[in-house]
């Protein structure tokens, strides 16, 4: 693989006929233990709630994949991750949740910043992949 110097920025936003808590809530699910991989097969993460909190794939026996730590939380309307996510490349993330009021529902705001020595083709399907995922959050909360 060769890579070059990358960046990546992915932003989203979703009007949701939810509360704010409802939306918080089926949030850290999705990024926590109703997380799901590839063809939307189940994988269960840990989400700490706290600042400097883990967000880490648990493997069992010492096992798993750190993927980043919780930088700021302000329940339910803020939530902050930095670290290198589901990279395996030196590259570094920040992800961005922040939910607010919005004409008799929740508006999620969404953004995922990243750069570092990232393959291209890694690259291409993130967008999707977080549409996706951003669309089970919307479908739990509603």
């Amino acid at each position: 693989m060769e890579a070059n110097p990358t960046q990546l920025d992915i932003h989203e936003v979703l009007e949701i006929n939810a509360t704010r808590e409802k939306v918080f809530d089926a949030l850290v699910h999705r990024f926590g233990e109703g997380n799901t991989g590839a063809e939307n097969q189940p994988m269960p993460m840990k989400l700490e709630l706290w600042p400097g909190g883990r967000w880490y794939r648990d493997l069992g026996s010492n096992n798993g994949h750190l993927w980043g730590h919780v930088q700021s939380i302000k329940k339910p309307n803020l939530i902050e991750f930095y670290g290198q996510l589901f990279m395996s490349f030196p590259a570094t993330n920040h992800i961005i949740v922040r939910i607010s009021a919005h004409e008799g529902g929740t508006k999620l705001d969404f953004r995922h910043r990243c750069f570092g020595l990232i393959d291209p083709n890694y690259v291409d399907g993130l967008k999707e992949g977080w549409i996706e995922y951003l669309q089970w959050i919307k479908e739990d909360a509603e």
